[in-house]
């Protein structure tokens, strides 16, 4: 997604940027989890620690050591020292990729043995949102119902791309850029918005697309106009509830999509998920998007929230900051990644959690340099 997502559910509203049913965001039975006797010493302090399947965020990691393996030696991961470089993670995927699948306790003690947990900031909370794969109706030509076109990236003149109401209205009609046609503007307005989707076509095929790019003009957040005119409140708002306000006002929908110069173009996607940050895969419940001028990309992190749409409120889980956001700025902010379908829909649409996270730092760095950070 690349981002993917350029905003987000509520980021409708904060301007931020999709599925992980109950099963991907489910916390082992009570008779599955182990004693904290049985944990390494500096994993104990984190909560829920125990009771996590860490082996649903092994084919993350996996993942994230595909981008390595392409990488140069002593390459850094990101702005964070306790990041290490690909040299220190050469050892750590050499271990990951035997691991045996869907074990939980090889995979804790995977990850107990090859990375330790390194505070962040200053302990202070930050927002985490949700994202999802949306898909959509299309056809591979115009029709009286499939008029709405997704559009490939143009190039890009000296006078730049036109904005979003230049283009709904048609200023690159006619170019050969049109990728498909689909039924519903909103979908299509909500498809830029998570930045990669599936489309079902006519023909019964399901085609997937990426993220190619965007117009270059700034992200306005059509959620603060429904605030400003009376019909929600800060904390009513959710993707949901706009997506029911623009079809309870079709007469005003168009106008009000528009306000937000912003555009996104698309690009038919290879086989496989959608794709965050550095073309990797994402894992539905465990991919994180993330600011990557903070949080180097490709790092495990222990994510503890609450107030998030799942039972009991809490979500404490290791994830992996695998993609980016328009809006995912500053030093403890996420975007959790939900998969694709209702229910990832239902949950990413309405997640507006605060937590935390701790990264995991390769073990095999020295102390100095993963407390330098």
């Amino acid at each position: 997604m690349a981002r993917a997502a350029v905003m987000c559910g509520m980021a409708l509203l904060a301007a931020c940027a999709g599925t992980a049913g109950p099963e991907s965001l489910a916390q082992r039975p009570a008779s599955q989890r182990v004693s904290l006797d049985q944990v390494a010493p500096d994993f104990r302090t984190l909560a829920g620690w125990t009771d996590d399947d860490h082996a649903q965020a092994v084919p993350a990691v996996q993942r994230t050591c595909g981008w390595v393996k392409g990488q140069p030696p002593g390459r850094a991961l990101g702005p964070l020292r306790a990041a290490g470089t690909t040299d220190d993670w050469r050892s750590i995927c050499a271990a990951a990729r035997d691991l045996p699948a869907g074990d939980p306790e090889a995979a804790r003690r995977f990850f107990e043995t090859f990375f330790t947990p390194v505070a962040l900031g200053t302990g202070q909370d930050g927002l985490f949102t949700g994202y999802y794969e949306i898909e959509l109706r299309g056809s591979w030509t115009r029709t009286d119902r499939y008029t709405v076109p997704l559009y490939r990236m143009p190039p890009r003149g000296k006078r730049g791309l036109p904005t979003r109401a230049r283009i709904t209205d048609g200023a690159l009609k006619g170019k050969g850029l049109e990728l498909m046609w689909v039924d519903d503007a909103v979908d299509a307005f909500f498809l830029e918005i998570q930045g990669s989707g599936r489309v079902r076509m006519t023909d019964g095929s399901l085609v997937g697309l990426g993220y190619a790019g965007q117009n270059g003009h700034g992200y306005y957040p059509i959620g603060r106009h429904i605030i400003d005119r009376g019909d929600a409140t800060p904390e009513q708002m959710s993707l949901q509830l706009i997506r029911s306000w623009l079809k309870a006002h079709p007469g005003e929908a168009k106008r009000v999509m528009d306000l937000n110069p912003s555009y996104v173009f698309f690009k038919p996607r290879a086989d496989g998920g959608p794709r965050g940050a550095r073309n990797m895969e994402l894992t539905p419940g465990r991919s994180l998007a993330v600011d990557p001028e903070h949080i180097p990309l490709g790092v495990p992190l222990w994510l503890e929230v609450r107030e998030a749409p799942v039972p009991g409120g809490a979500i404490n889980r290791l994830v992996l900051a695998q993609d980016t956001g328009g809006a995912i700025k500053g030093p403890v902010r996420g975007d959790l990644y939900w998969g694709h379908g209702a229910e990832a829909e239902d949950g990413a649409g309405v997640m507006k959690a605060r937590g935390r996270y701790t990264m995991l730092s390769p073990r095999n760095l020295s102390i100095e340099t993963a407390q330098r950070r």
